[in-house]
C-alpha cells in the first residue's frame, strides 16, 4: 500500500525577474508587461491558469513600475492611489466578487491620469478572460473590452522541464535530465503538480538520506496517484 507523504513547505522563492522562466507559452505576456509604460491602453489584464506564473510575472512588473498592490475589496483606496499617478496591481479579479461601479471608476481614473502621466497604469490578474467575468454593469463591460489582454498559455515541454529543474534547484538539488523527463512523462503536466512532486521528493530523500533517483521518483508518483484516487473516492461518498 503506497505510503502517505509529508508535505512540509520549503522556503519561498523570490518573485524576481531573474527567477522568471520565459518560454513560448508566456513570452507574449512577458513582452507586453515589459513594454510598460508604452502600453496601447493604461489598463492590462494578465490571464493565466493556476500556478501558471501570472502572480510571479505581475510581481516582476510591479517591481519595475513601482506599483502598489491594491485590494479588490477596497477599490476606493486603489482609486486614491491611482489618482496620484501611481501604478496599481490587483490580483485574482475573477475569484470572488468586487464592486463593479468602483472598478469602473478606477479604470476611468487611470485613463484620465495617464493622459498627463504616462506611467499611470492598472494591471489586473485573473484565471479567465474578462469576457467570462459575471459583469452586469454595461459600462464596465465596455471598459473591460478595451483593455490590453496578456495571456499565459498552457506550459509547453521546454517550459515544464525548465520549471521542474528550477524547482529542484531552488531546494539546492541537482537532478539529472533523464529523471526530469521521467517525472514529466508520468505526471499531471502543470506547474502546481510539479511543485508538489518536488516537495515530496525532497522530503522523502531527506528522510532516507538518499539521492533523488528514478526509483524514488516512481515511488512518489505512485503514492500521489493513489492519494488522488482516494480523494476522488471520498468525494463520492
Amino acid at each position: 500500500m503506497p505510503r502517505q507523504l509529508p508535505l512540509a513547505l520549503g522556503s519561498p522563492v523570490p518573485f524576481s525577474v531573474d527567477n522568471f522562466i520565459v518560454s513560448m507559452a508566456n513570452r507574449k505576456a512577458f513582452e507586453m508587461l515589459e513594454s510598460w509604460p508604452h502600453w496601447p491602453s493604461p489598463v492590462t489584464i494578465l490571464v493565466g491558469g493556476e500556478a501558471s506564473g501570472k502572480s510571479h510575472l505581475a510581481a516582476v512588473w510591479a517591481a519595475q513600475a513601482y506599483a502598489v498592490q491594491g485590494d479588490k475589496n477596497r477599490l476606493d483606496k486603489a482609486a486614491n492611489i491611482a489618482a496620484q499617478g501611481i501604478p496599481v496591481l490587483l490580483e485574482d479579479m475573477d475569484s470572488g466578487t468586487f464592486d463593479e461601479v468602483s472598478l469602473f471608476h478606477l479604470i476611468n481614473i487611470v485613463r484620465q491620469v495617464q493622459a498627463a502621466n504616462p506611467q499611470a497604469a492598472l494591471l489586473m490578474t485573473a484565471r479567465t478572460r474578462p469576457a467570462l467575468w459575471p459583469v452586469r454593469l454595461a459600462d464596465l463591460a465596455s471598459r473591460l473590452r478595451a483593455v490590453n489582454l496578456a495571456e499565459i498559455n498552457a506550459a509547453d515541454d521546454i517550459l515544464l522541464q525548465a520549471v521542474l529543474a528550477k524547482l529542484f534547484a531552488d531546494r539546492q538539488l541537482l537532478v539529472e535530465a533523464d529523471i526530469l523527463r521521467f517525472i514529466l512523462n508520468r505526471s499531471e503536466r502543470s506547474p502546481a503538480r510539479l511543485a508538489a512532486i518536488v516537495m515530496c521528493l525532497d522530503n522523502l530523500a531527506l528522510e532516507r538520506q538518499s539521492r533523488i533517483s528514478r526509483s524514488l521518483a516512481a515511488e512518489v508518483l505512485a503514492a500521489m496517484t493513489a492519494g488522488d484516487k482516494n480523494e476522488e473516492t471520498s468525494l463520492l461518498l
